[in-house]
């Protein structure tokens, strides 16, 4: 394949512009279907919480606390755990090194299957939790129940999630698309006949749940057994899934930790907003910010996982700079996104603080906080195309320590600065964490812009390998990779 220094200037030009277009083309068809993927469990749970809200309040209370334990403490940790593979999967694929797949998937539904069983043992014992931190005992129990008919929604899911990055590592994301729709299409029925036709309540929202996830199970798995698109993917169980649980987990870990930090800071967000004075007012306030920042998160996630698979696929070919190039369009994608939504929001923040409220109170409130809800929205942007980036390439291990600096050393001590001792309240508890996406999202920013691609195609095509340097990579000066003395050989 010909580099673009290598064509005369009229026509290196004019693939230049070819190239771009290719890759516009490329990411949008990976990232719109990922954004509906990512808002399947959202849907899913919303639906659940509009009709559990017109059984009555004690269901409905129990199910909000216990969503945000479970999402917490269990799908939030799945989903980042998960986020490993992106690095695994979309860089064997672009080395064509299809034999290692079905290992990598075999590992991976084992390692979060062995994660399943201390998070379901602790869901059933969530009652005691809540009480001993002061809530209602009688909330709590229903909180447990409901946490407890969501167990199998979790070990269906420690399945779903690895079929589901193994398809969008091969951009086949619109089976995605379809087998979500699919699902919602399935639970919307089922949740409203149990809950209403069969007098279940809660538990109702949360068997339907669980039935949902492993009806997206069975989709998947028929899916993989006969679809042709997926026949040089084999996933059979082995003694070697046990041998790849090591690197599995070198990826998995510091990708949960990026995921999974920030979602806690903005959950222990809304636990100290409990402690402000009118309590309830503050709570509605961060609530409502909250909503609105996961509601937009889905559409850079898909972005973020758009920016994975094209980074990862083309750095396991040994493409460094198709890779620069991915990142370069990904990026600006993201920034254009970024400012249309922000720009939305803020322009229609009487209106948005009307849908979510009629008190007069609550309404000005957040119409006061859309200038800081619409900068959120700009780091969110960054920060999930960043971190999708970070996942592709493989270094997930810098971003989690920049997580853990941003959130934990800078933005939530000046979010209880500012809520608490200098009486900004819920206003300054958002300041805080906006102030730690904005770290965040410049550091990661940093690294990125700083990123050697060709270093990054050479460490994924060792770890792929695991022979010599001997394999073809473009744009790569192969001798610069080992000792002199081997020069002659090459």
């Amino acid at each position: 394949m010909e580099t673009l220094e290598e064509l005369p200037n009229g026509k290196q030009q004019g693939d230049k512009w070819a190239d771009y277009g290719h890759e516009i083309k490329k990411v949008t068809l990976i990232a719109l279907p990922m954004v509906v993927v990512a808002l399947l469990p959202y849907l899913m749970q919303m639906v659940a919480v509009i009709m559990v809200g017109h059984v009555d309040e004690l269901s409905l209370s129990s199910l909000a606390i216990a969503t945000s334990l479970t999402n917490v403490t269990g799908f939030s940790l799945l989903s980042g755990l998960v986020g490993g593979l992106e690095t695994l999967y979309g860089q064997a694929f672009g080395a064509k090194q299809h034999n290692k797949i079905g290992g990598y998937t075999c590992s991976a539904i084992i390692s979060l299957l062995i994660v399943c069983i201390p998070i379901s043992i602790s869901w059933i014992f969530i009652d005691k939790f809540l009480i001993l931190i002061g809530h209602d005992p009688l909330i709590s129990h229903e909180a447990r129940k409901y946490s407890i008919y969501l167990i199998p929604s979790l070990f269906s899911g420690a399945i779903v999630k690895p079929l589901v990055r193994l398809l969008q590592s091969q951009s086949l994301t619109m089976p995605l698309l379809v087998t979500s729709t699919l699902v919602l299409c399935f639970h919307a029925p089922l949740c409203w006949g149990l809950i209403f036709k069969l007098k279940m309540g809660s538990v109702g929202a949360a068997t339907a749940f669980s039935l949902s996830n492993w009806f997206y199970l069975m989709l998947m798995v028929f899916y993989f057994k006969f679809s042709s698109l997926c026949k040089n993917v084999g996933v059979t169980f082995c003694m070697d899934a046990f041998v790849g649980m090591k690197e599995f987990f070198w990826f998995a870990i510091p990708s949960a930790v990026m995921v999974c930090l920030k979602w806690w800071s903005l959950e222990l967000l809304v636990l100290i907003s409990g402690l402000l004075q009118n309590p309830q007012l503050e709570t509605s306030l961060l609530s409502i910010c909250l909503t609105i920042s996961t509601l937009h998160f889905t559409i850079p996630y898909g972005f973020g996982a758009a920016a994975s698979t094209r980074v990862s696929n083309e750095i396991g070919a040994g493409n460094p700079r198709a890779a620069r190039l991915a990142v370069c369009i990904v990026m600006f994608l993201a920034v254009i996104e970024a400012i249309i939504v922000s720009t939305m929001v803020f322009s229609c923040r009487h209106y948005l603080a009307n849908a979510f409220s009629n008190k007069m109170e609550v309404v000005s409130y957040v119409v006061s906080m859309s200038p800081f809800i619409a900068l959120s929205i700009i780091t969110d942007s960054l920060q999930a195309v960043i971190s999708g980036i970070a996942r592709g390439s493989g270094w997930q291990h810098i971003g989690a320590y920049v997580t853990l600096v941003a959130f934990y050393l800078f933005g939530m001590p000046t979010a209880i600065v500012l809520g608490f001792p200098l009486h900004l309240k819920a206003k300054g508890l958002w300041i805080g964490i906006v102030i730690g996406s904005i770290i965040q999202s410049g550091s990661l920013l940093f690294v990125t812009r700083h990123t050697d691609w060709q270093k990054q195609a050479i460490k994924a095509n060792e770890r792929i390998s695991k022979v010599s340097y001997r394999y073809t990579i473009k744009d790569i000066d192969i001798k610069e990779c080992v000792p002199k003395e081997m020069h002659e050989v090459l």
